[in-house]
């Protein structure tokens, strides 16, 4: 049976967040001390003990999932022996450190400075996204190019959930336009800005840079990316593929499917939260999933 361990994106925090593991592991102390040092600031405290709020700052988010995921493997030990891996989003960077192709330095290090490149972003766009259900994937992405703004197909998150990214009048009109042809729910998020769309291009230029600095070695499986869904083990288009992540949709549906067609039958979530397993289960609802633990 192939394990796959899938790795959540931004949302899946919460308070309290890691707060397990370091009280149950010597390991996990030793890497979140040295996480306060890497980011220069004490983000353990505000995992541990921030509100909600706290939590919803980009600096503070995005590292706080990576890290709850990559000290989990860590943690985990032999026990961490996947056939396949995948991240959603932010989650991307999480499977490729714990795959072993980023150090966990140079990950939390690269993970920073995508969350602060993308909430500069947000800075110069305004803008926003959008849930859309019960729709066709050819009915979104149809309504999106009629559209004389910047709106796009963001995350293919399962079968019938589609989130769009754009400008907040673009996001408007296909909300309406939608409704109209017949979309069962259509409504805005609950975030900063137009993530994985063109608006995120000043982040994707930003961070380029720091990708193509960073050490990036074979991982110890195939890690199926954002961009195209495809697995992948060569260091240099992982490089190219996590550039690209930051204006590009993430294709989970089709990461799901691809990684099932490949024979994974158990996914393990590795993370905060479980609402991967719920988007898995929908795509296939007779695979095995569930959330990883620390015994």
């Amino acid at each position: 049976m192939k394990k796959a361990y899938v790795f959540p994106g931004q949302g899946a925090q919460f308070p309290g967040m890691g707060k397990d593991l370091y009280d149950q592991s010597e390991i996990a102390r030793s890497l979140f001390k040295q996480a306060d040092d890497i980011l220069g600031f004490g983000i353990t405290g505000i995992m541990f003990n921030g509100s909600e709020e706290d939590l919803r700052q980009t600096k503070v988010t995005q590292p706080a999932i990576f890290l709850h995921s990559v000290i989990l493997a860590k943690v985990m030990g032999d026990r961490f022996q996947p056939d396949m891996v995948a991240g959603h989003s932010l989650g991307e960077f999480s499977a490729l450190t714990a795959a072993g192709a980023l150090s966990f330095e140079d990950g939390l290090a690269l993970v920073f400075k995508r969350a602060m490149a993308m909430q500069e972003a947000c800075e110069m766009n305004p803008s926003t996204m959008a849930a859309i259900l019960g729709a066709s994937n050819e009915l979104v992405e149809k309504v999106c190019e009629e559209i004389n703004e910047v709106v796009v197909p963001a995350n293919y998150n399962t079968v019938g959930q589609i989130v769009i990214s754009g400008s907040h009048q673009g996001i408007d009109l296909a909300i309406v336009r939608l409704k109209e042809l017949g979309a069962k729910r259509a409504l805005k998020l609950s975030v900063g800005g137009a993530f994985h769309s063109p608006l995120m291009e000043p982040a994707r230029a930003k961070l380029a840079k720091a990708i193509e600095d960073a050490p990036i070695v074979q991982p110890v499986c195939p890690i199926y990316q954002n961009v195209d869904a495809l697995p992948v083990s060569d260091p240099a288009t992982i490089r190219k593929n996590l550039v690209a992540q930051l204006t590009s949709p993430v294709r989970w549906t089709q990461t799901s499917q691809n990684m099932i067609a490949d024979g994974a039958q158990q996914f393990i979530e590795i993370g905060p939260g479980n609402v991967l397993q719920g988007l898995i289960k929908k795509v296939d609802n007779t695979v095995e999933t569930s959330s990883a633990s620390i015994i």
